[in-house]
């Protein structure tokens, strides 16, 4: 049995790593996120010493230390020019020389509406501009709350609003989590779909092509199946640690690369806080594994009851169900994992893959709950697997009309 097993496992998986678009996938897709961040840092740091460079002509004569230490902050250098009659034209001439980047003229309507005049040699960007009339209105209003005896840091800060849950419901998720367990979510959807189809794509192929008649003659149908779950499933693992060795590593060079040339972009460090640990990513492995094995299973019958790639795309609709429900559910288990809904959905194996995850990633998760997941998962694979089998048995050698429902039944008792 083994035997013919791992021919099929080595066969399909080898068929695969070598395909062009394995290659180009697995290379492209690390290759597009570290554009992602090289290049924008490429950008920033062209003549990054001359941009950086910015003078201020303080006219009020109390805003300057506080609009400097917000600058700098965001990564100017700053430095300080006296008000006289020709100032504006000497700064005008260091700035087309190339000696600095521009300089900031503040007066006493900046004192009143935050307003001031930045002289540039070239427009900033976006996300620089607005740090920059942040840092100029931050400090003109400190200035105006503290001549009023207002705790201006306290104020500006925000304030605090502290969260105390009644019974034990809602969620106290800060953003960056948030986001985390969403992006999970989603990737083990497309992932899920992506290696599911193909399980059933390479099940079509072979049974139009009428290759898999010259396959059954030396082996049991069920074999074939199992090894052609096993084998893209290998393959996709193989991916995916492609993309998560890529990803830790990408992210661990190029965030600080990106900071150091757009310091503006600090808060972006704040998310390596609640990045999965290894735990974590254990548990996201292994949601992914039950969630392949369950719906390759169910794509694997949809294949073998299929005698063209149209009728595949309409009978996969019903299966794609299960996976389209809870992405559309994830939001609100994340911001409530611990409401009766969130949890019940969650233990539905079908959907445990994608709504766990969300509520593992996003805490407030007992470990029981975890572990009767898992435990719902495998059983339902072994229930999938004994349900898929029997179709798969007599379906992959049916040709003609998709079989209907009693067939379907017909084909588990016959088998």
């Amino acid at each position: 049995m083994w035997r013919n097993v791992w021919a099929v496992v080595r066969r399909e998986y080898l068929q695969r790593v070598r395909s062009r678009w394995f290659v180009a996938a697995t290379i492209g897709g690390p290759l597009f996120m570290a554009a992602l961040f090289v290049v924008p840092a490429y950008f920033a740091a062209r003549d990054e010493s001359a941009s950086r460079e910015l003078a201020v002509i303080d006219g009020t004569n109390v805003l300057y230390e506080r609009v400097a230490l917000r600058l700098e902050e965001a990564g100017w250098s700053v430095s300080e020019q006296r008000w006289h009659a020709d100032v504006v034209t000497e700064l005008r001439g260091a700035a087309a020389a190339g000696e600095i980047g521009g300089f900031v003229l503040l007066d006493e309507l900046t004192l009143e509406t935050g307003e001031a005049i930045l002289y540039t040699t070239e427009r900033p960007s976006t996300v620089r501009h607005f740090s920059m009339r942040s840092a100029i209105a931050r400090a003109a209003l400190e200035f105006q709350l503290e001549q009023r005896g207002v705790d201006a840091e306290a104020m500006l800060e925000g304030g605090e609003l502290e969260i105390e849950l009644l019974g034990g419901g809602g969620s106290d998720m800060e953003e960056p989590r948030f986001v985390v367990a969403y992006l999970g979510a989603f990737f083990l959807y497309m992932v899920i779909l992506l290696y599911a189809v193909s399980v059933m794509r390479a099940t079509l192929e072979e049974k139009t092509n009428r290759v898999v008649e010259v396959i059954i003659s030396s082996m049991k149908p069920w074999h074939l199946m199992l090894g052609k779950i096993l084998g893209v499933g290998a393959v996709s693992m193989t991916q995916m640690a492609i993309w998560l060795l890529a990803g830790v590593l990408l992210f661990a060079t190029g965030l600080p690369m990106l900071v150091s040339a757009q310091p503006e972009l600090a808060n972006l460090a704040d998310l390596a806080d609640v990045l999965p640990g290894a735990g974590l990513l254990a548990l996201f492995v292994g949601f992914f594994v039950f969630g392949f094995f369950m719906y390759s299973g169910l794509y694997a019958a949809v294949g073998a009851m299929c005698s063209s790639d149209e009728e595949a795309q309409q009978a996969q609709l019903p299966v794609m169900v299960f996976l389209i429900v809870p992405i559309v559910m994830i939001t609100g288990v994340i911001e409530d994992p611990g409401a009766p809904l969130s949890v019940g959905l969650s233990l539905f194996p079908l959907f445990t893959p994608i709504l766990m995850w969300g509520r593992v990633a996003g805490g407030h998760v007992p470990a029981w709950e975890i572990a009767l997941s898992f435990a719902l998962m495998l059983l339902t694979v072994f229930a999938i697997a004994w349900i898929a089998g029997r179709i798969y048995r007599v379906g992959i050698l049916m040709a003609g009309k998709r079989p209907t429902l009693p067939e379907l039944w017909r084909w588990i008792r016959a088998a």
